[in-house]
């Protein structure tokens, strides 16, 4: 009956909004790059960011003089803050391949507004994750000799060590995605260099533009490459951090040595990368004013997956408890009572509060369609993916076989100022693109239009033509 129906609390918005032409959306998202004046928004925001980048300059510079020993890092806890925050920053960079490359394979138009800044956000993610890797390694200036190059000393990497297996799996990675993201943007420089006025912007835009006409043969190639990208781009998503589980599983170490690790890892990495995601969507189109754009559909949609990943998430914590106890092994089972009642059992509850509680607010309509709700949900996911990592790293090495080898691990000022040094170079980065370079894709949105009008007009054409019945 119509009165039993369930009435939206809040309209959701279509993926382009009507009324928006060709033009339209070249105008407003192009404006902001070549026209748009700098706002003293910006500018607080970058000197915020690019000051605390500084501060990973210092920090990276202290640590090159005194050497690791600056860091709260000892035996037994022999991997900390560099290690915690290297998976932290590249689970990060997941939901943007996921969102660009599975999600073009899907055809789902929803991806449209959102992939660009997503593409962004990975490349830039993986550049914070990939300098830890090479800061713990002592000498850092030697990282060279992860590459199995031909050399006078006969030497090779060891194909064995988990380090190695990052090396490949980063560098991969970044190349990819570097490429998927660069391809994707050559139709919208191209559309800046003829819309800009300035001498050398227009110079840089043509560079980068690759001497794109958009005949139909550019089209057709970059169709082609940009598909075979999103293959390529797909599977990485699954294979890089199960390799960064597997330096955990591969290991001996009560805590660590589990075959759940490659799924288990691979959500969560999902799972942190959709916070991160929101927390940079609702920003930008409250302040760019992209409503039209980003809308309450994209968030939405979102919402749900973050909730469904977060629902992954707590699985994966309700099977290892399950598996410490259905093992029989004394020392995974301890292992899993020393998170709950040891030393770090806060860590344990923040994980929960963050990462399982938290995320359950998004069963209701209205917190996935509050944009300000949404966002302190995945500040807080954010957080507790944060503290996951170090539950994983730290509480399975401070108290290992031997009782006499126990100790406890204490960041100190160092671990923190590199770690909030990393996050003012994500920043830096990400202000100074969404400053430099269009952060929708102008060609996909027109694309958009396009298929919507083609398919109207295309039903049209089948009411008119084929009788009731006909099979196509």
């Amino acid at each position: 009956m119509q009165g039993d129906r369930i009435q939206p609390i809040a309209p959701i918005e279509p993926v382009l909004k009507p009324g928006h032409t060709y033009a339209s959306i070249s105008d407003k998202i192009s404006d902001i790059v070549v026209k748009r004046k700098t706002t003293l928004g910006w500018f607080l925001g970058f000197g915020i960011a690019f000051s605390l980048t500084m501060v990973l300059f210092a920090s990276i510079t202290y640590l090159f003089i005194k050497g690791v020993g600056i860091w709260g890092v000892d035996i037994p806890v022999a991997w900390g803050f560099a290690i915690i925050n290297f998976v932290w920053w590249i689970g990060i960079g997941h939901a943007g391949t996921l969102i660009s490359a599975f999600l073009l394979l899907m055809r789902q138009d929803w991806r449209t507004s959102i992939n660009r800044f997503a593409e962004a956000m990975t490349l830039f993610a993986v550049a914070c994750a990939g300098l830890f890797p090479i800061l713990h390694l002592g000498r850092p200036w030697l990282f060279y000799w992860l590459i199995p190059y031909p050399n006078t000393m006969g030497l090779w990497p060891q194909f064995r060590s988990p380090l190695d297996w990052d090396f490949f799996a980063v560098s991969t990675y970044a190349t990819v995605s570097l490429l998927f993201w660069y391809i994707g943007l050559i139709p919208d420089v191209a559309s800046l260099r003829d819309r800009t006025e300035k001498r050398l912007p227009r110079l840089i835009f043509g560079i980068m533009a690759l001497g794109w006409r958009g005949s139909a043969q550019h089209w057709h190639r970059f169709q082609m490459a940009y598909l075979l990208m999103a293959g390529l781009a797909t599977p990485l998503v699954v294979s890089v951090h199960s390799i960064v589980s597997i330096d955990f599983a591969a290991a001996i170490i009560p805590g660590w040595h589990s075959t759940i690790f490659p799924p288990y890892f691979v959500i969560g990495a999902i799972f942190s990368g959709f916070a991160m995601v929101l927390t940079l969507a609702i920003p930008l189109r409250r302040f760019f004013g992209l409503q039209d754009f980003v809308t309450l559909r994209h968030i939405n949609i979102m919402a749900k997956l973050l909730l469904l990943m977060g629902l992954g998430v707590s699985y994966g914590y309700l099977m290892e408890l399950f598996m410490a106890w259905y093992s029989g092994d004394q020392f995974e089972t301890y292992v899993s009572l020393n998170r709950l009642t040891g030393p770090y059992w806060p860590i344990f509850a923040g994980v929960i509060a963050c990462n399982v509680l938290a995320p359950q607010l998004l069963w209701f309509p209205r917190v996935r369609t509050n944009t300000l709700a949404l966002f302190g949900v995945a500040l807080i996911v954010n957080v507790g993916m944060w503290l996951e990592r170090f539950m994983i790293v730290v509480t399975s090495l401070h108290r290992d076989f031997l009782p006499s080898s126990w100790g406890m691990y204490r960041p100190t000022f160092w671990d923190w100022s590199t770690f909030l040094g990393t996050l003012g170079l994500f920043f830096t980065l990400f202000f100074l693109f969404v400053r430099v370079l269009p952060m929708i894709p102008m060609f996909e949105m027109r694309e958009l239009l396009t298929h919507r009008e083609g398919h109207t007009r295309e039903e049209q054409q089948k009411l008119a033509v084929e009788p009731e019945g006909s099979v196509a």
